[in-house]
């Protein structure tokens, strides 16, 4: 940054400093109109939770459960805004970067895991979030640019470049970067919110069971909903099979939901763009705020207009695409709808005869009984597109395919910026550079690698996606122990920790957020991986002792006479 613009910076940053304590000796409506009007790092966070898998999460979780699980987001939300309000306080309280600060006050190794997942998952993150933007553009959107793959992507890249670019060049640009930003967090809200209120309308949502939905049903553990167990309990002989195999997507689907309610990288995100923005103490009270407006509520609203959209058109609703369709007709189904319902089907025939293999079992799938096959319909996960299709007939194909198109488009578009900013500070503090606008800039480029998703996703996802997902579930929960600690340490925040109540509820705040990170991230890394994923915790979590345990000896040597050396 040039000193040009740096003198510009702690200008704007004192002109802010000052409209906070004006209004905060008015209190009231004052101070709540200069907190709107300051917010900004808050934005960033809603744009990278409003992604691709937050949009997927909810479809399935409305397909599965209803809207039973309508609370299950506001608490993964609740967690992640104590815990990033925590690494907010002690970065503004200490004016440090915490990257180095948790290397050399906690643990090199959670300080580089931490890193390291956060790049990792900006790379391969963004594959996903440009198959969605390319899919909304050539099948929602525009249908004539159906086929022309390359084209939509190279636009798509050019523009999360240009709107990326802005955030570097500091001043105005900076503020046109957080204004576009909201905009396009407005756009998925708001387009989300336009099809709930059509449906509404039409009378397609049950008001009873979606108020329900925001009261805690511990029984889904454990069960599947009630409109589900009648078409359970008609499948006979293969109503254990179903049971437990709808127990386990619910799981599943509540660990995947909470896990992209708050990702790794957005925990590396947030402090750094308060340093970006010349915050200090001052504006503590002004970034909790910022995360509770700026990226719990658009994310709440959106995820659960989506699953409210969801669960009003499939929950315990046999897919006409299959029922219409199969199996006389079924080259007519969706490609992937098709592989999800007839890999369910196999697993049907599988139960009965556990050595079979998958492809002897699909040579028998079109034997079973009608409710195996209803069943299975219900059960098939639906993308976007498919939503859109089914929104349709009660909300009308605007509604269904351009306002939920322009919603999906402003979800991936805005992610992947935010993927490519978030690359840029990791990328400088991995390799010890400056943060200026150049090194920024090329770390930011590392994520544009995602153009190639539309093309390469659907192989390369269990190759990436799996490990990358353990990976950063892992770190996900020492991530927050690392806060926890930060907080609570003398020698790092000084007259600067918190004491007494508010101490202790910070505390107990924190405590509750870590313990269900780290089940979340167990259940996760133990479905995804097994004893792989296990022995990756096991490695690193001894790898920290041990460099803990070195460095602390450290000390003790180089303290000690000569000749006891």
């Amino acid at each position: 940054m040039s000193a040009e613009s740096s003198a510009a910076q702690t200008s704007a940053v004192e002109r802010e400093r000052t409209m906070l304590l004006d209004a905060e000796a008015k209190g009231g409506g004052a101070k709540l109109s200069v907190w709107l009007k300051l917010s900004g790092p808050g934005w960033l966070q809603s744009a990278i939770t409003l992604g691709g898998g937050s949009l997927a999460s909810s479809l399935f979780l409305g397909i599965l459960a209803g809207y039973s699980f309508l609370w299950l987001q506001v608490l993964a939300m609740f967690c992640g805004v104590v815990m990033l309000g925590a690494i907010g306080y002690v970065t503004l309280s200490t004016g440090q970067r915490p990257f180095g600060l948790v290397n050399s006050r906690i643990n090199p190794v959670l300080g580089w895991s931490w890193a390291l997942a956060t790049m990792a998952a900006n790379i391969v993150w963004c594959l996903p979030q440009f198959s969605l933007a390319e899919a909304a553009i050539s099948q929602n959107l525009f249908p004539g640019l159906a086929g022309q793959k390359v084209l939509v992507c190279g636009v798509i890249l050019v523009v999360a470049i240009c709107v990326t670019m802005l955030y570097d060049s500091g001043g105005r640009g900076l503020k046109i970067y957080e204004n576009l930003l909201r905009v396009m967090v407005a756009l998925v809200v708001l387009s989300f919110f336009g099809v709930v209120v059509k449906l509404l309308t039409k009378g397609g949502v049950d008001l009873g069971l979606l108020f329900a939905g925001l009261i805690p049903d511990l029984s889904l553990l454990s069960n599947p909903t009630p409109a589900l167990a009648k078409f359970v309990a008609a499948t006979g002989d293969h109503a254990g099979h179903w049971h437990d195999l709808i127990v386990a997507k619910q799981r599943d689907v509540m660990v995947s939901a909470a896990a992209t309610a708050v990702g790794i990288n957005m925990t590396f995100l947030f402090p750094y763009s308060l340093l970006k923005k010349g915050w200090d103490r001052t504006f503590r009270g002004l970034s909790i705020f910022d995360l509770a407006t700026g990226m719990a509520i658009p994310f709440v609203l959106a995820t659960g207009c989506v699953v409210i959209a969801s669960a009003s058109r499939f929950h315990a609703q046999p897919a006409a695409e299959i029922t219409q369709n199969w199996p006389q007709d079924a080259d007519k189904i969706n490609g992937k709808l098709k592989k999800e319902f007839e890999g369910l089907l196999a697993g049907v025939v599988q139960s009965d005869n556990s050595g079979m293999t998958k492809a002897d079992a699909m040579k028998q799938i079109a034997s079973l009984p009608k409710a195996d096959i209803e069943l299975a319909s219900m059960l098939a996960d639906r993308d976007a597109l498919l939503l859109a299709k089914a929104l349709a007939p009660l909300t009308g194909d605007f509604v269904a395919n351009y306002l939920f198109g322009f919603g999906v488009l402003a979800m991936a578009l805005s992610t992947i910026t935010i993927l490519m900013l978030i690359s840029g500070f990791t990328f400088c503090e991995v390799f010890g550079f400056p943060h200026g606008s150049t090194y920024h800039r090329i770390g930011a480029m590392l994520p544009a690698v995602g153009v190639l998703g539309p093309f390469v996703w659907s192989k390369t996802a269990a190759y990436l996606a799996i490990p990358t997902s353990v990976f950063g579930m892992a770190l996900l929960p020492i991530a927050y122990l690392t806060f926890l600690l930060l907080m609570n340490s003398k020698s790092v925040l000084g007259d600067d920790l918190p004491k007494g109540r508010k101490r202790v509820i910070w505390n107990v705040l924190m405590l509750f957020s870590f313990a269900l990170s780290t089940v979340g991230a167990g259940w996760a890394i133990w479905s995804k991986s097994r004893w792989v994923g296990v022995g990756f915790v096991i490695a690193l979590v001894v790898l920290a002792i041990f460099v803990h345990l070195t460095r602390s000896a450290v000390p003790t040597r180089e303290a000690a006479p000569d000749g006891d050396a």
